[in-house]
């Protein structure tokens, strides 16, 4: 139920990983339009950052870039000690942060399978870990970011789909095992979605666009606002009893 004497998550305080750009930017935005104070998290991308807290705080939001490699655990470490300092809370996580890189089979090494699985599942993984230290005896709630890819699985996207299948199995498990904390866990499976890094890889005039919007039953590819609306509601009060559930959000894309 909606709180009808204020916005969601008045007085909540949120961590969004790799929200520099694309879907971690507007998760923030959108988390502190209802009310969080929110940690916007970079790795290398620090203008980008600094303009997403700039939007924020231009209208009337609570936000604060830091920078964390989230492949190194001393940085997770430092980014929620930041976060306490500033804040003095944290109620809300988005694991964010990852990366894609598909390569046909004869092309794959260790660096392009370790490079996806150290920060898309590792660094998912201690960061959730760290979290834990944080989250008050209230609980909190976790929201992973995983893809269709999980189930999808297209062609030259082994790696890339077995990082998200690991991120959906990682979170059906801890809801188990963090439910008893009252910290909820859940997962959104994007499909694909317009971003920098959507241009950036050629993806905006591809055939591949092409094709998965003729197999997308609402006919186009998604948004970063798309998904940034269904993290808010998993992390707010009225998502109180959900968790290891895996949304996808994806047009009808399967």
């Amino acid at each position: 139920m909606r709180n009808i004497n204020g916005k969601d998550l008045d007085g909540r305080v949120a961590i969004v990983t790799g929200a520099s750009k694309g879907i971690g930017a507007s998760i923030a935005k959108h988390l502190a339009a209802e009310g969080a104070a929110v940690v916007v998290n970079y790795a290398s991308s620090k203008d980008d950052a600094k303009r997403v807290v700039a939007e924020i705080t231009k209208e009337g939001g609570k936000a604060v870039a830091i920078q964390a490699d989230l492949r190194h655990k001393a940085d997770i470490i430092r980014l929620f000690a930041e976060t306490k300092l500033l804040y003095g809370r944290l109620d809300v996580l988005v694991n964010n942060a990852g990366i894609y890189e598909f390569l046909p089979i004869e092309n794959v090494t260790e660096e392009h399978f370790h490079k996806q699985f150290n920060l898309n599942v590792l660094g998912l993984i201690l960061t959730t870990q760290t979290a834990l230290e944080y989250f008050s005896a209230d609980g909190g709630s976790i929201v992973n970011i995983s893809s269709v890819v999980s189930t999808s699985a297209p062609a030259t996207a082994s790696v890339y789909s077995a990082t998200k299948a690991a991120v959906d199995a990682v979170t059906k498990s801890l809801a188990k095992e963090l439910g008893p904390r009252k910290i909820r866990v859940n997962s959104i499976n994007p499909g694909m979605v317009e971003t920098e890094g959507f241009h950036s890889a050629g993806l905006a005039v591809s055939d591949l666009r092409k094709q998965i919007e003729g197999q997308t039953p609402l006919g186009r590819i998604g948004q970063p606002q798309d998904i940034a609306a269904a993290a808010v509601f998993l992390a707010s009060p009225g998502s109180s009893w959900i968790t290891g559930e895996t949304l996808h959000i994806s047009g009808g894309f399967r």
